[in-house]
């Protein structure tokens, strides 16, 4: 397997799934991984929930080392995002998934990339060729959060409301504008608005009956 970072041929087929916190990214992610998407099988590489299984193990191997632990443990505590120097990191996760998954599946890409610089990285590497994109207000995630709709929050120790505000920042100056990025490469995007009781069921049924 090429290493990921490396100009490949041919790049690996995506759908990327964006959206703040409390969205439903993870649930659906985990649902494309279940049933496909539109006959394609996927794989569902959601980069926050590698992060904290890495740090809960705090295992080093070949694609982590001890430093690199360490250092992703401090990430989780701050809630900051990994940026263009420290995408080599990022890069050897995905390819860690990738070496551990195997098959020739579409990746559901969840929480990479997650802003501009990331994008340009990964282009390299990935095809996007659909990016679903999941809004809600900032009250409507809170709820969200609040009743876990999505049944993923449980083991989660970074939302509470202040945090998870904080998240929301990041998100709209960081990441949002990754959709204006795939959009002007002629990705279709898809958008969903996702209500305080939606699950990520009725958010798959919507996004199979939206052309194209």
């Amino acid at each position: 397997m090429t290493p990921i970072g490396e100009t490949t041929a041919q790049r690996h087929p995506a759908i990327l799934l964006l959206g703040p916190t409390g969205t439903g990214k993870t649930p659906l992610g985990n649902l494309l991984a279940l049933r496909g998407w539109r006959g394609q099988p996927c794989l569902h590489f959601d980069f926050g929930a590698n992060l904290r299984e890495l740090v809960a193990h705090n295992r080093p191997d070949e694609y982590v080392s001890g430093g690199d632990l360490e250092f992703l443990r401090q990430v989780l505590q701050s809630g900051a995002l990994l940026e263009d120097e420290h995408f080599p990191l990022a890069a050897r996760i995905l390819q860690r998934f990738m070496a551990r998954s195997g098959g020739h599946a579409w990746l559901a890409l969840n929480g990479l990339p997650r802003h501009l610089g990331q994008a340009r990285a990964m282009d390299a590497v990935v095809d996007v060729r659909r990016a679903i994109c999941l809004e809600s207000s900032p009250e409507t995630v809170l709820a969200r959060i609040g009743t876990n709709v999505g049944g993923d929050r449980a083991e989660r120790a970074d939302d509470d409301p202040a945090a998870v505000r904080r998240k929301l920042e990041i998100y709209h100056e960081r990441s949002a504008p990754l959709v204006g990025y795939y959009r002007r490469q002629g990705v279709t995007i898809l958008t969903v608005q996702v209500t305080a009781e939606m699950t990520a069921n009725q958010v798959y049924e919507v996004l199979c009956t939206t052309q194209p």
